[in-house]
C-alpha cells in the first residue's frame, strides 16, 4: 500500500477551514466519487473520505489541514498523480479562502 501525508498550514481559524474542508469534501464527492463523512469537534473536525482503492482523513484545525491516505495496490502505481491533485485541490480552496501559507510537504515514513 502507498501513503499519502499531505500538510498545509493557513491562517484561516477554525469556521473558516470548515467551509474549506467541506468545499474540499463536496469537489472530492464529485470528482473521484468518493464517499465523505465529517466529524465536528470543538477544537477541530475530521472529514473522512473513501472509496474503492482509497481511504483517509483530512484533519481541520484552526491553523492546519492533515491529510493522510492509504491508496490500495491498483492506485499504488499513481501515487505521484493522485498526491498532485490532492495538493492542487487543497491549495486552490486556500488560495480562493484567502488563508494559506507557504505549503509544507511532510513525507509518511
Amino acid at each position: 500500500m502507498a501513503d499519502i501525508h499531505i500538510h498545509r498550514d493557513h491562517q484561516l481559524g477554525l469556521e473558516k477551514a470548515r467551509e474549506v474542508a467541506w468545499a474540499w469534501a463536496e469537489q472530492v464527492e464529485q470528482k473521484f466519487d468518493m464517499e465523505c463523512t465529517v466529524i465536528e469537534g470543538d477544537t477541530s473536525d475530521t472529514v473522512e473520505f473513501e472509496r474503492s482503492g482509497v481511504k483517509g482523513q483530512l484533519i481541520v484545525t484552526g491553523d492546519h489541514f492533515e491529510l493522510e491516505a492509504k491508496l490500495g495496490f491498483l492506485l499504488g502505481a499513481f501515487k505521484s498523480t493522485i498526491e498532485a491533485e490532492v495538493q492542487k485541490e487543497l491549495d486552490t480552496l486556500l488560495a480562493q479562502s484567502g488563508g494559506g501559507k507557504k505549503p509544507s510537504k511532510k513525507k509518511a515514513g
